[in-house]
């Protein structure tokens, strides 16, 4: 089983970017996956960081793939999505819409986003040049089991979320804009206030959500730190991390670790609290129960 790293989905500095991909080229990551695909209007300030990224990456024998936006919307979101078929890099798209964009007979990989819950999904996508599939965080094992098996007879690699806040839903409008007074279109950008989301409680003060511009998310972080073996024995060929701030290159060594089955699942769960001090883990889905269920 190896690791993935999965795109950025907050607003962070063009500096912070470049060093977050310094550290994932000398971690034990097999694959990166790097792109903005929350929200086209942060691109411009962090773009420029992606050539020298994906040679950082490459170079240290990464696999490298750019990910499109999770909602294409806008004309200039579409030329975005045909120019990142244009570069040669492996693409994932995030919207089933970017399969418009797809050169004829191109290889491409399937992100989170895209709901891909039975066989036939899946065998329609590898029939359209699907190569990796990330399933959605929400599936429960027995579902990730049988799509296993389904990619490994259509020749295409599944994955799992292994760890982070889940992301649920896209939407067209921003939250992080409303909750300031602000329309979408002058936001300022206030999502970058907020470099892991912004949490969301329920009135009773229970928290609930996290909120990231136009994507929600999760409050807890999910995690598979218990079901490691359980989704080896299923057929999954790697689990992927989602970025976050803090020392996450500790945090890609935790799950090395339990990948390569020289931790037991309690210890890296006490690894992970340690190493994100008061963050709630959740691993509900998999076992088939609301997905905020703590790790237990």
């Amino acid at each position: 089983m190896e690791l993935t790293i999965g795109p950025i989905a907050f607003f962070w500095t063009a500096e912070q970017v470049r060093d977050f991909y310094r550290q994932i080229a000398a971690g034990p990551a097999r694959r990166v996956v790097i792109g903005e695909w929350v929200c086209s209007k942060r691109l411009p300030f962090w773009q420029q960081e992606i050539p020298a990224a994906v040679e950082t990456l490459q170079t240290a024998g990464k696999e490298v793939a750019l990910s499109t936006l999770a909602l294409i919307t806008l004309k200039r979101e579409r030329r975005q999505t045909a120019d990142l078929f244009a570069t040669g890099i492996p693409v994932e798209i995030a919207d089933l819409g970017a399969l418009k964009h797809l050169p004829e007979g191109a290889p491409f990989q399937v992100g989170p986003m895209v709901n891909v819950y039975n066989e036939g999904t899946l065998e329609w996508l590898a029939r359209k040049g699907a190569t990796r599939i990330c399933l959605p965080p929400e599936l429960p094992l027995a579902s990730v089991a049988v799509l296993a098996r389904a990619g490994r007879d259509a020749g295409v690699a599944v994955e799992v979320w292994g760890h982070g806040r889940a992301p649920l839903a896209i939407s067209g409008r921003c939250y992080h804009a409303r909750l300031h007074d602000r329309a979408k279109d002058s936001c300022l950008f206030v999502c970058g206030d907020d470099p892991d989301g912004r949490a969301v409680q329920t009135l009773d003060g229970q928290s609930f959500l996290t909120v990231n511009g136009v994507q929600t998310m999760g409050h807890a972080h999910t995690t598979v730190a218990r079901q490691i073996e359980a989704l080896r024995e299923a057929g999954v060929g790697a689990i992927r991390l989602s970025p976050q701030h803090g020392d996450f290159a500790a945090i890609t060594g935790i799950y090395d670790k339990a990948v390569r089955q020289a931790a037991a699942p309690d210890d890296t769960v006490a690894a992970l609290a340690a190493a994100m001090p008061g963050a709630a883990f959740a691993d509900g889905f998999l076992a088939g129960a609301p997905g905020l269920r703590p790790v237990i």
